[in-house]
Parts: structure tokens; C-alpha cells; sequence
């Protein structure tokens, strides 16, 4: 498979990046500190830590009560069959049991070992289905942002009437992290942000390689595949930063695609749209007049 970039192209690529990092982390640190409290929130991993990530959307509050249902059905039946084995094991055994039955067909027995399984599915099917059928149909959205899978970064597009600009999102080096407080590993210099209860619509798709574009805290994974354009949404309760990473092995550069979304209130969005316009607008027509050379 042909390389994504080569020479020069990369090098003025990540010359235009580490020049927006210093200006996009002042930005978004003024705006940070202007922001309620509730928008200094770091959802990460904890040392630790077990069970999934704080749900912060509805789908993912969703997605975790299924789950939590279904772990309780799992453990109900593995105790169940569990003890019916352990009942086989002392109770049928040969010193205990040294002249066996030759019954070989027992009707409700068997009607119940086929029915009852029947009705767990279904009863896991029903709440099964409306999940899917809520991640899959997508409300109207207020905002679509565009993201692509790159090797190895992520590039984040907003539509001409959020703005009309794109702009690179790659991981920060392990002391640029813990200048601004964040993880190493999950911060990045430029973050994609989205308003607080917006519908926000992400088309997924990727250069080169797959990729898969990941947000637990919001119930999102879509691949990011090649040549084709996939959707989904989400819509977030809380002020804060949300990370993710790639979750599709894609490479030497795998573990360094971190993902982060900044949600804020509606005004702050406002603003950094109004800083965002005029900054990546410049750096478009920088990247188009190196992508030409």
C-alpha cells in the first residue's frame, strides 16, 4: 500500500502544527479558565480502575445499564450450570451411584431446556435492538464534524457553516502534557470541541490504513476506513475534556493516536469558533500551497 506523505509534504505539515500548538493552547487555557468549573473535568482512566468509563451521554449510560443487566443474567446462568455439574459430579457418581438410570427422554425436561433459553434471548434481544437502534439513527445534529484517520494523527474538519476550516490533532510529547496538567499518552495540542447538549454528528473515515475513532465515556467506536465515509453521533451532558484513542491496530504508530474532545457552554463554543475561523483559515491555504508543491 503507497505511503500517505512523504519529504517535504510531512515536514510542512508538522512545522504548521507546532506552530498553531503554542496559540490554540493559549486559547483554549483563557477559555478553559473562563469556563464554569464543571469544564476542568479530566475523564481518564484511574489506577485501578474496574468496570467501563464514566457515561457522560445518554447512549453510553445506556450502553452500561445493558451491560450491568446482562452481567448479572451471565453470573445467574454460569451458577446455575455450575451446580448442576457439581450435582453430577457428587451425586451420580459411580460409588454413589453404581446402578445408573436408563431413562433416556424425559418431555418437560426437555421442553424447558429449549424454551427457557429461547425466552433469555428474546428477553436480551428487545433491550439489545433499541440500543442499536439508537446509535445507529442519528438525530438532527446541530453540528457535523468531519474527523480522518491519518498515519498517525487525526484531522478534524468543521463545515463552512461552523466555519469552514480543518485543522491537525497529534499527541503531545510526555513533558508538554504535564505543563498543561493533562495525561501522557492523551493530550493532544489541538482538541476537537463541541457545545454542551449539542447533536453532534462525526463522519468517519481515514487516509492509508484503517483506523477506529473511539470515545468511551460517550458510547462511540466507528471504524475509519479508506474511501469510505461512516457515521455516528453523540451528545454530551458534562463540561470537560474526553479522551479516546484509536482502537483499530493500525500500525507502528498506533499507541500514539489519542483522542480529545473539550466540551463547553455554548458561548465558549462561540468563541473558539470566532479564534478557530481565524487561525486554521490561514493554515488551510498554508497546507493547500504545500500539498502542491
Amino acid at each position: 500500500m503507497p505511503m500517505e506523505q512523504t519529504g517535504s509534504r510531512e515536514t510542512r505539515l508538522r512545522r504548521i502544527t507546532s506552530r498553531l500548538a503554542a496559540g490554540m493552547a493559549a486559547g483554549l487555557a483563557a477559555m478553559a479558565a473562563a469556563a464554569p468549573a464543571a469544564a476542568d473535568v479530566i475523564n481518564v482512566p484511574q489506577p485501578w480502575q474496574m468496570g467501563m468509563m464514566p457515561p457522560h451521554s445518554e447512549m453510553a449510560q445506556n450502553m452500561v445499564s445493558f451491560h450491568n443487566g446482562l452481567l448479572w443474567v451471565i453470573t445467574i446462568i454460569t451458577v446455575f450450570v455450575g451446580a448442576l455439574l457439581l450435582i453430577c459430579i457428587f451425586r451420580f457418581n459411580e460409588k454413589k451411584n453404581p446402578n445408573p438410570s436408563r431413562t433416556s427422554h424425559n418431555t418437560m425436561l426437555e421442553v424447558a431446556w429449549t424454551v427457557i433459553p429461547i425466552l433469555i434471548l428474546v428477553g436480551i434481544a428487545i433491550p439489545s435492538f433499541r440500543l442499536l437502534r439508537e446509535q445507529v439513527i442519528i438525530p438532527e445534529p446541530d453540528i457535523v464534524v468531519k474527523v480522518t484517520g491519518h498515519s498517525w494523527y487525526w484531522e478534524y474538519e468543521y463545515p463552512e457553516d461552523q466555519g469552514g476550516f480543518s485543522f491537525i490533532s497529534a499527541m503531545l510529547e510526555r513533558d508538554e502534557a504535564e505543563a498543561i496538567g493533562q495525561p501522557y499518552l492523551l493530550a493532544v495540542d489541538n482538541e476537537m470541541v463541541v457545545p454542551v447538549g449539542a447533536n453532534v454528528a462525526v463522519q468517519v473515515t481515514a487516509q492509508g490504513v484503517l483506523h477506529a475513532f473511539a470515545l468511551p465515556s460517550f458510547g462511540v467506536k466507528m471504524d475509519a476506513v479508506p474511501g469510505r465515509l461512516n457515521e455516528t453521533w453523540f451528545r454530551a451532558e458534562r463540561e470537560g475534556i474526553y479522551f479516546g484513542q484509536c482502537s483499530e491496530l493500525c500500525g507502528a504508530g498506533h499507541a500514539f493516536m489519542p483522542i480529545a474532545v473539550r466540551v463547553v457552554s455554548e458561548e465558549a463554543y462561540a468563541e473558539w469558533l470566532d479564534e478557530a475561523r481565524a487561525m486554521f483559515a490561514s493554515v488551510d491555504d498554508e497546507r493547500q500551497v504545500a500539498a502542491s508543491d
